[in-house]
């Protein structure tokens, strides 16, 4: 039986599997009741617009003018509420419901401009206030999102939660770095399914429609226990957008995003219809830039992109809980840049000759430069997904199941004289699963335990190169995790071991006489050919674990400590790799005795929350034992070792490593003047590499940690309209500034990073609802602008500052700088 075949049948039985599964969730009806009631403020006013939400349901619903609202239609049982309204303290109450009866309930909020009140669920084993629980958490929603310029979700994460960063290739590849840490180390998450996707390469984006996401969370470090390896830096679960329905009535958004910078335009539509206890939701988008430009290098050649997402969404909840099931499709075509350039002119060139001398390639025509067609060296991302999350109610206690399939497909064309003809060509596909229970709160301690893992397999197709081998993957941990409150401390912490099992087969390698480039070869037909991935099998476990507390000393001041030992198994590339990526033009070597990651991180913090300012001081302290990192190869005469001409060559290197930092925000809303908030946060992280032989051997250069981003403040004001003013609705300006300090502490073995100097970069923007005279929306609007005085400036995590050819230029700059201006507009219609 081949491979082949054996992959095809795996396939078919893991969507037969989980279609059965989707198909046999309980669809029992059952009689409902209704709740209603008053939102009133403590001096005893009625508060209006105040929004009402039932998380273990997805139910909720907005009170009117005069604090009143009405929920219909609610399966009998007894609900955690949630009550909340800018400007008050957001309110937790129990009711209960009864069969074909209505519920009454008065409800009293708090005053409070605090923004730290958030509820947040993301690595902790129910839903939570932020600022009670000891690990360092964060949220962002919608409106947030929209109110600055993105060209992917992960842009729009970076400018809303301190201490996170990215690695970038171009305006639409962005790879999340909590703290320091990325690429394996931070958890994506899209509605608690991992993401799948090849993430181990510089150039390999996060899939996912930024168009579909209404909220965010963030757990900066290892303390979320509830997902098992590649959380070492934290998580990030994008939770996309499910809006209250009305029965029988089709609904939806439509939304158009433009930039001028790279002339992006992005669409996006959604319609949904609730029929009976069932809700739908059904999105499509679409996202077309031509390359970007800043005023030293002009448009940056290779760097266009064209994007379309699709997704639906089915939900329905019952008296024994709910269950929600989604299907995604993802296709991304991305230009690959390389940075040729003409040595005097620093015009770009581009490659038409398979071997030819990067000194000698043609200028790119100027209507290739700002044409949104894609030239033929490109990647092409494909990823599907299918998943069911369900929530069985168990008297007190509840049961949560997740089933999800992925697959994903890379190709990169990086054959001029055989444009057809990928590179690279990686098939990817993912099992995930996920059971956890939540017992009945015992003696005050609220425990969840639970069992989740993945079964994945890697192949190669008809492709050039071979970066990785073809390989099974199974992954399965356990874990238990609990809170309680004793008086004013709130103490959570838990538990979790880890198994990954990884192989693989005799991989060859050998020449492809029909084009004069190489193929995979399979045994007995290997003459000729070259072992490239000799036979691996290995497990890899580990131990995990978190304990914190948080010290209420007041309803304004609260103490945090948090310690958590975090793992993380190697990743394939780390253990197997052995040939050339194609999109980076890196030759990646593995290391297959490589031994997994523990971390230990020490979290402490403080909030103030008074009634004209909040403010919020995290500091973290991470010690890692096997840290893994890329360093330049070099020949026993100091030579770099070129492998694949025209490309570097790196291999994975171990050692141990230290990081810390901190994260201060202060957030000003003077009571005097509720239209005026002032918001202000510094970062800082500093990484330092502890393998002594090398730091002996190379000085200063390599005593730090390679990809550490500059300390950064960002402040913003805003100005918000306090009432509407004619037809706009919550109207608003703002302006901002992002300071970036210089890098100078970076890893400069093999010149593998160099001095980045610091940069100031200045934005504003404005947005408002416009209303019709009877109060209904007829569209919102944004508009932003960022990098305001056009700043050329460099990030020093950004992939393209090192795509140089040339040790001189005649400009004296090299690499290929950031996006200059950039104006943005956004009009979302609701209908």
């Amino acid at each position: 039986m081949n491979d082949s075949f054996v992959e095809k049948y795996c396939t078919v039985k893991l969507f037969s599997t989980l279609i059965i599964y989707l198909l046999t969730v309980n669809l029992v009806f059952a009689q409902n009741g209704h709740i209603r009631g008053t939102v009133r403020s403590s001096e005893g006013g009625a508060i209006p617009l105040a929004t009402i939400n039932i998380p273990a349901i997805n139910k909720g619903g907005m009170a009117d003018a005069n604090g009143f609202f009405e929920l219909k239609d609610i399966p009998a049982g007894t609900y955690d509420v949630h009550f909340s309204v800018i400007g008050f303290q957001p309110k937790k109450q129990k009711i209960v419901v009864a069969a074909s009866r209505t519920a009454d309930c008065k409800v009293v909020l708090t005053a409070d401009l605090s923004k730290l009140n958030e509820v947040i669920v993301t690595g902790v084993s129910k839903a939570t206030v932020i600022k009670k629980n000891p690990i360092p958490l964060a949220v962002i929603g919608r409106k947030e999102m929209n109110r600055n310029v993105n060209n992917n979700i992960i842009d729009a994460i970076i400018k809303e939660v301190p201490g996170i960063s990215a690695v970038t290739t171009g305006p639409n590849i962005s790879k999340p770095f909590i703290r320091g840490l990325g690429y394996n180390r931070v958890l994506t998450l899209y509605d608690g399914v991992r993401q799948e996707g090849q993430q181990w390469g510089d150039e390999h984006g996060i899939e996912i429609d930024q168009y579909g996401v209404t909220r965010v969370e963030v757990v900066k470090g290892p303390a979320s226990l509830t997902y098992g390896s590649d959380a070492l830096a934290g998580v990030i679960n994008m939770i996309p957008e499910f809006p209250a329905l009305d029965p029988g009535k089709i609904s939806g958004t439509a939304l158009v995003d433009y930039h001028s910078n790279n002339g992006m335009i992005g669409t996006s539509v959604s319609l949904g219809k609730q029929v009976k206890d069932w809700k739908y939701l059904l999105r499509g988008s679409a996202k077309a830039a031509h390359n970007y430009q800043n005023k030293v290098d002009g448009f940056v050649y290779g760097t266009a992109f064209r994007e379309y997402n699709l997704s639906l969404l089915a939900r329905v909840d019952k008296r024994w809980g709910n269950s929600q099931s989604g299907v995604t499709y993802y296709d991304n075509t991305q230009e690959i840049p390389d940075g040729s350039r003409d040595s005097l002119t620093r015009k770009f060139t581009y490659q038409v000759l398979e071997d030819d001398d990067i000194r000698n390639r043609p200028l790119v025509p100027d209507n290739r430069l700002k044409t949104y067609d894609l030239n033929p060296l490109h990647q092409r991302i494909q990823h599907a997904r299918i998943y069911n999350n369900t929530s069985f109610r168990l008297g007190e206690g509840n049961l949560q199941t997740m089933l999800a399939l992925q697959q994903s497909r890379r190709r990169e064309y990086n054959h001029p004289e055989f444009p057809q003809q990928p590179g690279l060509y990686v098939v990817l596909n993912t099992l995930n699963y996920d059971i956890r229970y939540n017992l009945p709160a015992i003696k005050g301690i609220e425990t969840t335990v639970g069992i989740n893992g993945m079964y994945q397999t890697n192949r190669s197709r008809q492709a050039t190169d071979f970066p990785i081998p073809d390989y099974q993957l199974f992954d399965i941990g356990g874990f238990l995790f609990a809170k309680r409150t004793f008086g004013r401390v709130d103490i959570s912490g838990g538990i979790r071991y880890d198994n990954r099992f990884i192989e693989w087969n005799d991989f060859y390698v050998g020449p492809d006489k029909s084009n004069g480039l190489e193929k995979r070869v399979s045994p007995p037909d290997t003459a000729g050919a070259r072992l490239q991935f000799p036979y691996f099998r290995h497990r890899y476990n580990g131990l995990s674990g978190s304990l914190g507390a948080t010290w209420n000393i007041s309803e304004r001041l609260l103490l945090k400590a948090n310690i958590a030992r975090g793992y993380r198994a190697p990743n394939i590339t780390e253990i197997g790799s052995n040939g050339l990526d194609p999109g980076a033009h890196i030759v990646y070597l593995g290391n297959r005795n490589f031994d997994p990651e523990f971390s230990l991180q020490e979290d402490v913090g403080m909030l103030l929350t008074l009634k004209d300012l909040d403010l919020n001081v995290a500091l973290f302290h991470n010690s890692i034992s096997g840290y893994i990192y890329q360093a330049r190869l070099y020949d026993g005469n100091g030579n770099p070792v070129v492998i694949v001409p025209g490309n570097t060559t790196y291999s994975y290197q171990q050692s141990s490593a230290r990081l810390y930092g901190a994260e201060i925000g202060v957030n000003i809303h003077p009571q005097r003047l509720p239209w005026l908030t002032v918001s202000s946060n510094l970062a800082i992280a500093q990484g330092r590499n502890r393998n002594k032989t090398l730091i002996a051997q190379y000085g200063d250069v390599a005593r730090y940690l390679p990809l550490i981003p500059p300390t950064q403040w960002r402040s913003e004001v805003k100005v918000s309209a306090p009432e509407d003013l004619g037809c706009l609705r919550n109207a608003y300006i703002r302006a901002g500034v992002d300071v970036y300090a210089n890098q100078s502490k970076f890893y400069g073995v093999d010149d593998s990073e160099t001095f980045t100097p610091g940069y100031t970069l200045l934005s504003a923007g404005a947005g408002s609802s416009v209303v019709n005279k009877k109060g209904k929306v007829l569209f919102d609007l944004f508009l932003q602008v960022e990098n305001i005085g056009d700043v050329a400036y460099q990030s020093n995590m950004n992939r393209l500052k090192y795509f140089e050819y040339y040790s001189q230029s005649p400009n004296g700059r090299s690499g290929i700088y950031n996006m200059g201006r950039n104006m943005s507009a956004k009009i979302i219609v609701p209908f």
